[in-house]
């Protein structure tokens, strides 16, 4: 997540170098994280509120909802959707981290601008997250529908899905979403790489240090960046998987009240979908 850095001792890191560390890094975090991406898309989808003190919902708590996903559809199911799940995390942290060091190298190479500074790392990151956004968000909305349908499935697998989706809603329902997703993508991934930038810079030992803790300096880092970031533009992520499951609304009546989104307009200052 450094970027192009010109002073580091060797040679940067090629764009095949780049690709592998983006898509390795994806696919062990999306393996670790996907019962709470599960929980967090049936919360994201639920119109009910999720409280324990207004229980009107199937879920209002994180151990109830686990609770009743193992008792109704089995452990298995913190992993569903995992296929096109993993394949999206190769394929976004491919192009992202192959994208934001090659743009930081532009950048230094044909501006004033240096490619470690916290305001290029900005917007390198946001302009690298919309590039690998647009070229996985077919895999995002299978992701998505994949978690959210409860038991009997409607999608038994990847290659039915896709037909099915392309034969009832059109190839274009793949890209469902894809309007607010863009919308905060760029601020999210920006000031991920932002906030990155300056922990590591806040948190560098002095030159004349010995450094012993690179590699939880790191995770440090990443963590609270992410958090940052993600608790900045959620609202837009949530808008983003209730479109997603526009056309889905059969596999979703067990779950509660089921709304029909079409697109997401800007009034007053408000986002509202509709």
């Amino acid at each position: 997540m450094v970027g192009y850095n010109p002073g580091a001792q060797g040679a940067g890191p090629s764009p095949k170098e780049a690709a592998s560390a983006g898509s390795a890094a994806g696919m062990v975090t999306r393996a670790l994280i996907s019962p709470f991406d599960v929980l967090k898309i049936r919360f994201q989808l639920q119109i009910e509120p999720v409280s324990s003190r207004c229980p009107g919902g199937k879920y209002w708590g994180v151990f109830q909802a686990s609770r009743r996903i193992v008792s109704e559809e089995g452990f298995s199911a913190f992993w569903k959707g995992h296929i096109p799940a993993q394949l999206l995390s190769i394929g976004y942290g491919a192009v992202q981290f192959t994208s934001f060091e090659f743009l930081t190298k532009v950048v230094h190479e044909t501006t004033p601008y240096d490619s470690q500074t916290s305001g290029v790392h900005f917007v390198c990151g946001g302009l690298a997250a919309c590039s690998a956004t647009v070229v996985c968000q077919p895999l995002d909305t299978l992701r998505t529908r994949f978690a959210a349908q409860g038991e009997p499935k409607v999608y038994s697998n990847l290659r039915q899905a896709v037909a099915m989706m392309c034969s009832t809603e059109g190839a274009s329902t793949f890209y469902r979403g894809l309007s607010p997703t863009l919308l905060a993508v760029f601020p999210y991934a920006g000031l991920q790489f932002f906030f990155y930038n300056f922990f590591k810079r806040l948190l560098d030992p002095p030159p004349t240090a010995a450094d012993s803790g690179g590699n939880l300096r790191s995770l440090l880092c990443g963590g609270g960046a992410g958090i940052i970031s993600k608790t900045i533009t959620y609202p837009l992520d949530l808008f983003k998987k209730r479109l997603q499951v526009g056309g889905f609304e059969e596999a979703r009546v067990q779950f509660g009240q089921v709304g029909s989104l079409e697109g997401l307009v800007f009034m007053q200052g408000v986002f509202f979908t509709f």
